[in-house]
């Protein structure tokens, strides 16, 4: 009898320690279920890019907000040439792309880019385009000199690269540009788009845009490719700017420029990659 009621005591203190043990794991769960989970700081980057990257970059951006979603990119686009004079100005910039060397080397000789983030994403290429529905008869550079063509689209030399390129190639490769310059041919544009529409407009028989350019537009088509010795100096170089306040986070964002993943955006929008 005695060994029957310390049996059933036994198994009621059991049946007590089991209960309790249970409170207490399911006191445990609902203290860690109410535990916010830590989420990173909001982040805003501001980019200043080239002109010809507007419609790649938005896919890369969103790609890259996707996987960081913290993380605010406020692009602005212009000519590499007006971008590199606001960054001068102070204006509110992490990371610059542009589309030429020469403002990118005019920001570090002046201490405003990370010099060690500085790297050369891109290359392109130069191309003579005409509207869609031109019936006159240009099919190479040496053609723009004829009577029946009377104004060319082209960047500013002084600001836009490819501008510079097409002035490059008109007098360098082709000797052609005291005779077009001579004859007030050419329509001065603020940045290569504006060239692009000036051709889609019709209101020029014909300009020099990037090959990506054309990748954008139904209205223009290609008539001639601009020479290798100028296409071989186009290049777009990125880095961090040296006063901004987010600097890792604008370097991580430099970091995923040269990842795989926005790479193969890069390609399938015409730009060729710059191996670092």
């Amino acid at each position: 009898m005695f060994a029957l009621k310390k049996t059933s005591f036994i198994v009621s203190l059991l049946t007590v320690l089991v209960i309790s043990a249970v409170a207490l794991t399911g006191c445990g769960s609902s203290t860690t279920s109410t535990t916010p989970t830590p989420t990173a700081e909001p982040v805003t980057i501001n980019l200043a890019a080239a002109a010809s990257l507007t419609d790649v970059m938005e896919p890369i951006d969103a790609l890259y907000i996707e996987q960081h979603p913290n993380v605010t990119i406020v692009p602005t686009f212009a000519s590499s040439g007006t971008l590199q004079t606001q960054i001068q100005n102070g204006a509110p910039v992490d990371i610059f792309i542009s589309a030429g060397a020469s403002q990118m080397d005019t920001l570090q000789n002046g201490s405003l880019i990370v010099s060690e983030s500085r790297k050369n994403l891109l290359k392109n290429k130069i191309v003579l385009v005409v509207p869609k529905e031109s019936t006159l008869n240009i099919t190479s550079f040496q053609d723009l000199t004829s009577s029946y063509v009377t104004k060319i689209a082209i960047g500013d030399p002084a600001s836009v690269p490819a501008g510079k390129y097409a002035k490059m190639a008109l007098n360098d490769s082709f000797g052609i540009w005291t005779q077009l310059n001579n004859a007030h041919k050419f329509v001065l544009c603020a940045d290569v788009r504006a060239v692009l529409t000036y051709v889609e407009d019709l209101d020029v028989e014909a300009g020099i845009v990037y090959s990506t350019d054309v990748l954008t537009s139904n209205a223009v088509k290609v008539v001639a490719q601009g020479p290798d010795s100028v296409n071989a100096k186009i290049v777009y170089p990125v880095a961090v700017i040296n006063y901004s306040e987010v600097k890792d986070a604008a370097q991580d964002y430099e970091d995923f420029l040269f990842s795989d993943e926005a790479g193969e955006i890069f390609v399938e929008y015409g730009f060729t990659l710059v191996a670092n």
